[in-house]
Parts: C-alpha cells; sequence; structure tokens
C-alpha cells in the first residue's frame, strides 16, 4: 500500500533529508513539496545533491497541499502549530519536526518560550515521537523531539527509568554541529565566527531544557531538575551528549550498560557500545551510538550518545515515527549504516 506524503518547509536542512529518505522510501510517494520563500523555485535550487531537481516547491497553503495521507512539517519555530491543527483536523497524519506540539502543557511551553501556546489544550493530544522510549504506533499526530533532548535521552532515560539514579541535579553537557541551527544566515554562525574554536550558548537558558527533563519525567518517576548547557563546535553535523546522573545505589559500569542493552533490545536504531561514541560514526544514518561509565569515586553515572542532528535528531526519527504511525517496520526507507571519514 502506498501512502501520499507532503513535505512542508522543504528547503530547509531537515525538510531536504526528508525528501531524501522519502524518495528511498518503497511506500511512501511524495506529492507535495511546500516551501515559504522559496516558494515558486525548483528543488534544484535549494537542494541541488538530491534527484528530481526539476520538481516544483509549492506553497505551504493548506489548499496548495491538497488531500495526503502524512504531513512532514520542517518548519521553525511558531509557525508549525496553525498548519498542524488544521492539517490534523482533516485527518491527515502530521509529523512535527518542529518544536510547537513537543511540549505537554502550556506552563511548560511557558518556561521554554515565554509566552502561552497558541492552542494550548492541544498539547496533551500530541504524541512524543522518540520511538524508542515512547509509543507511537498507530498515533495520528506526532511532535518529533528535538535534536539535543533525542541525544541525551537515548543515553539517560533508561538508567532514569530503571530506579538507579539518585536525587540530586541531571547535568547534561552537549555538543553540536552548525546545521543544527537551521538554514538561515547568521552572523555568529558564518565561518569566521565558528572555524577552530568552541563556544557554550544560551547558558541556563535553552529552550530544549524544560523538554529534557519532561521527558525523563515521563519515563520515570519524579520531576527531574536538569542543568542543559549546549556547545557549538565546527562541524557541519553531528551530536554528543554527555549525562552525569548521581547514582541512588552501588552500580558498576557492565550494570549500567546491560540496562541500556535491555531497553534497546530489538531497536535497530540504537546501538549500545563500549566505548565514548564519536559523533562521526552516526552522520548520515538514523543510528544512535549510547554508553555510560560509572565514576565510583564521585557517585555519578556518565551517560553518553552520539546521533547525526538531522538524521535521528530531525528527519530520520520523523520518518521513523510515521513508518509506526502507518503500521509499517520502523526502518523502512532509512540508513542504518553511515559514512564516514
Amino acid at each position: 500500500m502506498s501512502f501520499s506524503v507532503a513535505v512542508i518547509g522543504a528547503s530547509g536542512y531537515a525538510g531536504g533529508e526528508v525528501v531524501r529518505f522519502i524518495d528511498d522510501h518503497p511506500e511512501f510517494d511524495l506529492v507535495h513539496l511546500g516551501a515559504h520563500s522559496k516558494q515558486g523555485g525548483l528543488l534544484s535550487e535549494v537542494h541541488p545533491h538530491l534527484r528530481g531537481g526539476d520538481r516544483p516547491l509549492g506553497s505551504n497553503d493548506l489548499d496548495d497541499i491538497g488531500e495526503v495521507d502524512i504531513a512532514f512539517l520542517a518548519l521553525p519555530h511558531g509557525v508549525s502549530w496553525k498548519i498542524g491543527h488544521e492539517l490534523a483536523e482533516r485527518g491527515t497524519k502530521v509529523v512535527d519536526l518542529g518544536s510547537d506540539y513537543r511540549l505537554d502543557t502550556n506552563e511548560r511551553y511557558v518556561d521554554a518560550y515565554g509566552a502561552d501556546h497558541p492552542l494550548p489544550d492541544e498539547l496533551s493530544g500530541w504524541t512524543y515521537g522518540l520511538p524508542e522510549l515512547f509509543d507511537v504506533a498507530g498515533a495520528d499526530r506526532v511532535a518529533a523531539p528535538g535534536c539535543y533532548p533525542t541525544a541525551v535521552l537515548l543515553a539517560a532515560a533508561p538508567l532514569y527509568r530503571a530506579g538507579v539514579i539518585g536525587p540530586g541535579v541531571i547535568v547534561a553537557d552537549c555538543m553540536s554541529g552548525v546545521s543544527g541551527a537551521g538554514r538561515g544566515v547568521k552572523e555568529a554562525l558564518m565561518y569566521g565566527a565558528i572555524d577552530e574554536g568552541v563556544s557554550a550558548y544560551k547558558v541556563t537558558e535553552h529552550r530544549h531544557r524544560p523538554e529534557i527533563e519532561m521527558a525523563l519525567g515521563m519515563s520515570g518517576p519524579g520531576e527531574p531538575t536538569v542543568v542543559f548547557t549546549p556547545h557549538l563546535v565546527p562541524m557541519q553535523r553531528g551530536e554528543l551528549a554527555t549525562v552525569t546522573m548521581p547514582l541512588r545505589d552501588e552500580l558498576s559500569t557492565s550494570e549500567a550498560r546491560d540496562i541500556l542493552r535491555d531497553a534497546y533490545e530489538g531497536r535497530p536504531f540504537v546501538e549500545v557500545i563500549d566505548q565514548p561514541p564519536q559523533t562521526r560514526w552516526a552522520v548520515s544514518s538514523n543510528r544512535a551510538f549510547v554508553t555510560a561509565f560509572v565514576d565510583h569515586h564521585a557517585g555519578v553515572v556518565i551517560a553518553q550518545g552520539a546521533i547525526d542532528n538531522l538524521v535521528k535528531g530531525a528527519a530520520g526519527q520523523g520518518v521513523q515515527n510515521a513508518n509506526l504511525m502507518v503500521g509499517l517496520d520502523e526502518t523502512v526507507g532509512l540508513p542504518i549504516s553511515g559514512w564516514m571519514p
């Protein structure tokens, strides 16, 4: 059975990756490419690396999209809430790669963005789309996690769920390539600003902190407190999360990794390893590499996760969600092997 698909926001980095995966998907038929400022152009003008470059970029308007089975929204914050609501109301299965529906309450949304959600009563109707940790099968409206929360949660959530984490602050130090900031031209992301340097940004105020706390709380008991510090590193893509958590009781490194292995048994996109992961291993694939180390001296467990921020952190995870939403195997159309060097 074939499912008709629209990609809204196809001109951006994440949107282009969705197009790449849909073009190789045996069950998804891409019938509409939506764009905003690039409307009226051709796909080759924004993504020359993709085949089928003569396909036109239409609008993001509901009437232009037409009737489709699945819609992927790859739109900036504050843009997807209206079209996501309207598409879902008319029966389209929606995967929102943006941030408008990720948080479960208006209070948490205000904490992240400083303003009320336009449709606060709708937040609870969206499924949080991290398939290895939460059930998305058969869902109609899925909000894909942010890239940083994906890396953090895949490494840390199984340990939190297992009850081995004690009281105290959870510290998530993360590093990302510049593509995580999107395709827009920003002075701080120009070559001369990022080359040969690493910098932290939005310290204590990044919007992903409430999301990480929410999803950890969904994974286990209590309301965790997270200190989240993102860092920009001079590479195009890739993300590494290092999460330090206080232990409740004595735990060995092998026991911590066994918790991770049990959590991801049978999940093809998450690999538990015995060494610190490198981002380059995940590049261009929907794979995540996770591990854990117990520091007995400090009484903490250090969990690590590495992903491609544009694939498992965005487009690939979106397609993985869509597969499960329509009853397909989660791996269909998605790369498990990456590329290097």
